[in-house]
């Protein structure tokens, strides 16, 4: 049976790749649908200001006529010059159970990288880790997160047999939502409090955030840089904005906190709640009514989603994190909820990992990155 890779060249061959993972996923109980106008936003070169530093390519896959599969390509060249790299990414990668299918979207894409000059190619991934990265391998049972990949059990297998080993892995920690913070954490604050030097700073309203944008992400740029997250490629100003309108809607200030010293931010932590639910009921519509159940959703949910968070290098060890933490954990009980995901924290961040882990936490769900040698 003949498999044709086509690139999307046309409003329509878009349209198809947006929507396929619907098709794919129709019995997937897990799956959480995109926000699809979120979707043709970012997949619009004029819209998305990534595709102004990236090399990319959308691929369909068509068997015996029908779309059995899509790919994304990306050369993030913003990335590669920090990291000194020529490194490709794939992303976006969705197909039916189907090797020949999966085994042509990839070549396609490794050819593509190839063509380019690149000697690596790694994937999951987006333009930058804000996107979703790294495919599930531990926790299938478990609903996506809004900002979190959703794929069958048989994906990562299937990438492992066309010559894909690990590159890197993370781990999601679940962790209970306690009445009160723990004595530890009590200890920790008043000393940092007695300090006397720092100021969290706390929102009741989303337009009390806006003056704050750029100054966290701008801190989350060094951070992430100095801390050489994988993946991660420093945001411009106009960048900083785009994400903070892609997901500013659905914040909730209680769970947005901040730390400032004098007049500079040194630490921030962002959670929102989980409104997957009201997702997969609006089907990734909006509109006509589909924001009323994400609305609804994020009401009701008993989950909290940790989304970001950095301290400044200096500033570290003081109990920053600490400040910030029992102010959200105090907010997400009087709020009603009962358990925290803690997004992706890398296997090498031993400090981080060892914090979740006094607070309770167990890892329930394990997600991998793959690299290959083009």
């Amino acid at each position: 049976m003949a498999i044709e890779i086509r690139e999307v060249r046309s409003r329509k061959d878009l349209k198809t790749f947006i929507y396929l993972p619907e098709r794919i996923h129709a019995d997937h109980d897990s799956w959480v649908h995109p926000i699809y106008m979120d979707d043709w936003k970012y997949f619009d070169r004029k819209k998305n200001k990534a595709f102004g530093y990236c090399d990319t390519i959308l691929l369909l896959a068509l068997k015996d006529g029908k779309v059995a599969g899509r790919a994304m390509g990306i050369i993030n060249h913003r990335f590669n010059q920090h990291r000194d790299e020529k490194t490709a990414r794939f992303g976006y990668l969705e197909t039916t159970e189907d090797k020949g299918v999966l085994g042509a979207l990839l070549m396609a894409v490794e050819d593509w990288a190839r063509d380019k000059g690149m000697t690596k190619i790694v994937g999951p991934y987006g333009f930058s880790d804000q996107d979703p990265e790294g495919f599930l391998i531990e926790g299938f049972e478990h609903r996506a997160t809004i900002a979190t990949y959703c794929n069958f059990d048989w994906m990562p297998k299937y990438i492992e047999e066309m010559g894909y080993a690990k590159d890197i892995d993370w781990f999601v920690y679940k962790i209970d939502v306690p009445k009160e913070p723990p004595e530890f954490y009590k200890r920790i604050y008043e000393r940092a409090m007695k300090r006397g030097t720092y100021e969290v700073i706390e929102f009741r309203k989303k337009k009390e955030i806006k003056p704050w944008i750029r100054p966290i992400l701008s801190l989350m740029n060094e951070c992430y840089m100095a801390g050489n997250i994988y993946g991660f490629a420093p945001l411009e100003d106009e960048e900083m904005d785009d994400l903070a309108k892609r997901y500013l809607p659905v914040l909730d200030p209680r769970f947005v906190k901040a730390v400032r010293k004098g007049d500079e931010v040194v630490a921030f932590i962002i959670a929102m709640p989980d409104m997957t639910e009201g997702i997969r009921k609006a089907r990734g519509r909006l509109l006509p009514f589909g924001f009323l159940h994400i609305l609804r959703a994020a009401k009701k949910t008993k989950q909290l989603d940790l989304l970001l968070g950095a301290v400044k290098e200096q500033y570290r060890g003081q109990g920053l994190d600490v400040l910030m933490g029992i102010r959200v954990i105090v907010a997400a009980h009087e709020a009603g909820y009962e358990m925290m995901d803690t997004h992706h924290e890398m296997e090498s961040n031993v400090k981080v990992r060892a914090e979740m882990e006094r607070m309770g936490g167990q890892i329930y769900k394990k997600y991998r990155a793959f690299q290959k040698a083009l």
